[in-house]
């Protein structure tokens, strides 16, 4: 999956929000004003990269299981992975499913009215 794949995917979800507070080429998505994604782009020392939200036990499963995903080095070390974009070993299938779940885990710490009004919009 490209980065500009991970863009589109991300803000097809309800009411994301890009920015780009660390730069250029280093786009956030927001949905209640609250981070679930961030990309990268590819850099001299560095391949494009996704860097997403994730609960922790799943976080543990997905870095055994892919050998693109790993700990974010400046996050919580199980709270946030990052993942290698340009390594074929990761199903586009899995990347998507990493997004979402990223955004479900920014919604789930929502105010209540806020999170079941989001999960009806995802869901339609």
């Amino acid at each position: 999956m490209t980065p500009e794949d991970v863009a589109e995917l991300a803000l097809s979800l309800p009411e994301v929000a890009e920015e780009e507070p660390y730069g250029p080429n280093r786009p956030v998505y927001k949905v209640g004003g609250s981070i679930f994604a961030m990309l990268s782009a590819a850099t001299r020392t560095h391949p494009d990269q996704l860097t997403v939200k994730c609960e922790p036990q799943l976080a543990l499963h997905l870095c055994e299981q892919h050998t693109a995903v790993r700990p974010w080095y400046q996050g919580r070390r199980w709270h946030w992975l990052t993942v290698h974009l340009n390594d074929d070993t990761m199903p586009d299938e899995d990347l998507t499913d990493m997004l979402h779940h990223a955004w479900d885990c920014v919604v789930a710490v929502l105010p209540c009215a806020t999170r079941e009004r989001l999960r009806t919009l995802r869901h339609e």
